[in-house]
């Protein structure tokens, strides 16, 4: 492709969670090595952790002050469309500096003004949509859109179909390794080599629910010969902790955060998370029995639906979260002991799995560059 023997000014613009920042750090990494000496320019939302973690990944960021509507009544909500008209002003003029050849947008509140500024500019923009229920900005930028990658079949309830790209969610590359990785990864941790791996996510601030849920039944799991490496959050861990160690259980595990997710995965034999894109996208890919516990609390429950995806694909289970603390328990011995439907649920969320999605993303990109 004649695109190799030239660089390109990409820009780059979302963020707001985890579950933005990543698959676009995924991107722009993948660009960079297929278009070496290439300029990528990150645009986020000031005071939101990409401003951070995309200067870590060794990108340039600039910010936009926007922020998203209250969803409950609010005076903040009065102050919402200066915010956006003073973003897309802000917006303009990143792109008249920068002149990119082509934009990008991973969703979250940067997104919008940025990529509605590039295409009345003309400038080519593509979205990246990584949950199976697209929001409100996305289905609007769609319209003007080169193409929409995306991450789940059936997408073009929301997008028009002939500029929909089944790419798929980029992950880290850590995650696509974990062959060999259990034994070394159950010492690392300080597991019992002999005890299944209970495996608990609730996402690096952590989920109320599911860490009330894991305390009411980790006495029985240990009990019945289960250990839990269980990320409790940065809010919950010293209360979870405390309540561990007046417990006296020896094999629950509770840690803030889980940096070595290679690790974890590997030793896990089953997971409960929430259902968030890139949690979602990275199970795919390692294979194990899951059940999600859909977060209520995010833009039109798409992590319900996300879910509803895989379990109607008999690639998950899942446990609505006002049933989770009450009925975790016995649900996740129930699975845990089927050894059939573990296998089962591991094979076919596998088929889900998309490896090369960034590099799919590029290929995408490299359409609609100028």
């Amino acid at each position: 492709m004649t695109t190799k023997h030239r660089t390109y000014r990409i820009i780059i613009s979302g963020g707001g969670t985890g579950g933005h920042i990543y698959p676009a750090i995924a991107i722009a990494n993948a660009w960079m090595a297929a278009h070496p000496g290439s300029e990528i320019l990150f645009v986020g939302a000031e005071g939101k952790m990409e401003m951070q973690k995309v200067p870590e990944a060794g990108y340039a960021i600039e910010g936009l002050k926007i922020a998203g509507l209250q969803r409950s009544l609010s005076l903040k909500n009065l102050s919402f469309p200066f915010k956006v008209w003073g973003s897309i002003r802000r917006a303009q003029g990143i792109l008249q500096r920068f002149q990119p050849d082509l934009a990008v947008g991973v969703g979250g509140y940067a997104s919008g003004p940025l990529l509605f500024a590039a295409q009345r500019r003309g400038i080519p923009t593509v979205i990246q949509e990584q949950n199976s229920y697209a929001g409100l900005t996305n289905k609007l930028l769609a319209k003007h859109a080169r193409a929409i990658c995306v991450a789940y079949p059936g997408m073009e309830r929301f997008f028009p179909a002939e500029r929909i790209h089944y790419t798929g969610n980029p992950v880290r590359s850590d995650i696509l390794a974990l062959e060999g990785k259990a034994d070394p990864a159950k010492t690392a941790f300080g597991l019992d080599p002999t005890r299944k791996v209970l495996l608990i996510l609730g996402g690096s601030l952590g989920a109320r629910t599911i860490n009330e849920a894991v305390a009411a039944a980790m006495g029985e799991w240990e009990h019945n010969g289960y250990q839990v490496l269980w990320q409790t959050g940065k809010f919950y861990f010293n209360e979870m902790n405390e309540r561990v160690d007046r417990s006296g259980l020896v094999h629950i595990h509770p840690l803030e955060f889980i940096r070595e997710m290679d690790l974890a995965y590997a030793a896990a034999d089953l997971v409960v998370s929430r259902a968030g894109a890139l949690s979602v996208s990275e199970l795919s890919l390692v294979g194990k029995p899951v059940i999600f516990i859909p977060s209520p609390n995010v833009a039109e429950d798409h992590q319900t639906k996300n879910a509803q995806t895989y379990v109607s694909a008999g690639a998950a289970r899942m446990l609505p979260d006002g049933e989770a603390i009450a009925r975790l328990g016995s649900f996740l011995e129930e699975l845990a002991n089927d050894e059939a439907a573990c296998q089962q649920l591991g094979e076919n969320i596998r088929k889900l799995a998309k490896e090369k999605a960034a590099e799919e993303i590029v290929a995408v990109m490299e359409k609609w560059i100028q």
